[in-house]
């Protein structure tokens, strides 16, 4: 989905379907609504657009620069984020947690660590030892040998496989299916049982 950008042009809502729409936040006050405000007050007082104090280059170029340290502002948020993240994981690589697939690409499946709400990649040379086809009509990969299904939703098992606190990334590995194995052991056994009985 395009981001938003402040402009002074009307495009409208396609949403709600309305002709003309502006920006504004509320109970947050940004400088965008401070200049719909004065817009409005200048209309409602003066009753005419012409002798409004900013020039239509001048609201763009004051979008343009909302826009941008708005688009700043988010990236310096995310990348702090990111960075506490990474150095709450350091001292926990090897560690099993239950996560849930919230992203799948091409090149593997983010998963978010259950009660933690941190995310980290399973690179796809870490599923199941199979070629994996991705939908990006499903967002599903799915092995071409074993059948295997890797979508959104999903709940895995992960190991905390590495942390790279300069990259902001977490590496994960899903967990060993021990369990599996052990129930196929087991079965073995009692059929083998069974032939001695005979």
């Amino acid at each position: 989905m395009q981001q938003a950008i402040y402009t002074p042009d009307n495009a409208g809502h396609f949403g709600l379907a309305y002709d003309a729409y502006t920006h504004f936040t509320s109970p947050i006050r940004r400088y965008p609504d401070l200049l719909v405000h004065r817009a409005i007050r200048h209309l409602l007082t003066e009753k005419k657009a012409e002798t409004f104090p900013y020039s239509f280059p001048e609201m763009a170029t004051m979008g343009e620069h909302c826009s941008m340290t708005e688009r700043r502002s988010d990236e310096a948020t995310r990348d702090a984020a990111d960075a506490l993240k990474c150095e709450f994981m350091l001292d926990k690589v090897g560690e099993a947690y239950e996560g849930v697939i919230v992203s799948v690409n091409s090149f593997g499946i983010f998963v978010e660590l259950k009660d933690l709400y941190i995310t980290g990649l399973v690179h796809i040379t870490q599923l199941d030892h199979d070629f994996f086809h991705f939908d990006p009509v499903t967002h599903k990969l799915t092995g071409e040998r074993t059948g295997r299904t890797y979508q959104l939703g999903d709940t895995v098992e992960v190991v905390v496989a590495a942390v790279s606190l300069d990259d902001r990334k977490i590496d994960l590995a899903l967990a060993k299916r021990e369990g599996k194995a052990e129930k196929k052991q087991k079965g073995r056994g009692r059929r083998g049982g069974r032939k001695r009985r005979r």
